[in-house]
């Protein structure tokens, strides 16, 4: 029974030991722009990240993260870690986004790039591995990106994952399993899952259509035909447009100034349209015809569709119109149940900015209100002044009239 516990202690140890922390960033330290590299690529004009918790937070301390503050500004920072390959175990991308400023359109991603990136020169078409993370722009897209590199070229998810469109912090996960399986969560709930063969065209499809097979020619895949029986009844033909019989030729008419008059056409209550026979259920009718599949030649299996070979740098690389998206909480790592662990604090994190919102919120109605009022009182005060005015213009204007008179 001892030798069992020790055992079990072991390989509990071991597992401990087996999770690795690639990259952890919570921004808690004012330092952060030293491990953090600005792009300089050239014909941008990129934007500064400012160390803030934001207008609205849980934590002044704990909320801190980088903010967007520029409006109609790319951005481009980026920061590198000891590379790893994820053979073998999970992959799991985390961070939390807050769009503190309502956001119209921007980006709220994050990519994954290996180590050959020059991160001075980093812009929107340096090769990536993962790009993952919320997009939205206008009310038609609201969407979360994942995005893989795979032979060279980038593939996007088949699925529409739809991301949180409020002001508040919302934690954002991805799950990349060695099986070939994936997860993303939201606020640590899970909002789609699959396949990455499934999900993802990185692979020919397994069948295709039989090159060599065509629909033979006396098959009917018509589900019912015209009625050999039905004839056209003789009265039927009626043309569509009439002359108008209540119309008479103005009296102001001249025929050899105005041509010869005409009466105006209108729809013709008789017209009943082209004629169509009756439709019979056709006895021949065999259903529509499916084209044969064979298997794709081409298709080739991966069961590496998971693998990055090399990760070592994460970078934000966007663009957005009205600034002021708070990015903090970056995790990366191959221990599934830290993920979880961290990203449970967001309800508590939501729960504070809420309530201090909600404050600000009541200040500012209470504000707008007395302005309100102060205005309301103006405006009475000066027709108040108007009705002053008025009484000393009539009472000037009697005197006047009494002096005349005089």
């Amino acid at each position: 029974m001892m030798w069992c516990k020790t055992v079990i202690v072991l390989l509990a140890t071991v597992g401990f030991i087996s999770a690795e922390v690639y990259l952890k960033e919570n921004f808690d330290n004012e330092n952060w722009e030293d491990t953090w590299i600005y792009s300089k690529h050239p014909g941008k004009e990129f934007g500064k990240f400012v160390l803030t918790p934001g207008t609205f937070y849980n934590d002044a301390e704990a909320d801190k993260g980088i903010q967007t503050s520029q409006d109609a500004r790319f951005y481009a920072a980026s920061r590198k870690f000891d590379g790893f390959s994820n053979e073998d175990k999970p992959l799991v991308v985390q961070f939390s986004v807050k769009h503190e400023q309502n956001i119209d359109c921007g980006g709220g991603y994050v990519k994954l790039f290996d180590c050959s990136l020059d991160q001075t020169d980093m812009h929107g078409e340096s090769p990536y591995e993962i790009m993952f993370g919320p997009d939205i722009c206008g009310p038609g897209t609201k969407k979360v990106h994942v995005i893989f590199s795979y032979k060279g070229k980038n593939h996007l998810i088949s699925k529409d994952i739809r991301c949180k469109d409020d002001v508040y912090t919302h934690f954002y996960t991805l799950i990349v399993s060695p099986d070939n399986t994936y997860e993303v969560l939201i606020d640590n709930e899970k909002v789609e899952s699959g396949n990455l063969e499934d999900d993802w065209d990185f692979l020919a499809p397994k069948k295709i259509k039989d090159p060599t097979a065509t629909k033979p020619e006396d098959w009917d895949d018509r589900a019912t035909i015209p009625d050999p029986d039905d004839k056209k009844p003789e009265d039927w033909d009626k043309p569509e447009h009439i002359p108008d019989p209540d119309a008479t030729k103005p009296e102001d008419w001249d025929d050899e100034m105005d041509g010869e008059w005409e009466p105006p056409m209108i729809d013709n209550p008789e017209f009943k349209g082209e004629w169509q026979p009756k439709q019979l259920d056709n006895p021949n009718y065999k259903g529509a015809w499916e084209h044969p599949e064979i298997a794709n030649p081409e298709y080739v299996p991966d069961d590496k569709l998971y693998l990055r070979k090399e990760i070592c740098t994460l970078g934000f690389d966007l663009w957005q119109v009205k600034s002021g998206t708070i990015f903090d909480n970056v995790l990366i790592t191959d221990d599934v149940e830290l993920a979880a662990k961290t990203a449970a604090e967001v309800k508590n994190t939501q729960a504070g900015e809420k309530k201090m919102k909600e404050a600000q919120d009541e200040v500012q109605r209470k504000k707008d209100e007395e302005e309100a009022k102060k205005a309301s009182d103006k405006d009475d005060e000066d027709e108040d002044d108007d009705d002053e005015e008025k009484d000393d213009e009539s009472k000037q204007d009697k005197d006047q009239s009494e002096h005349d008179e005089l």
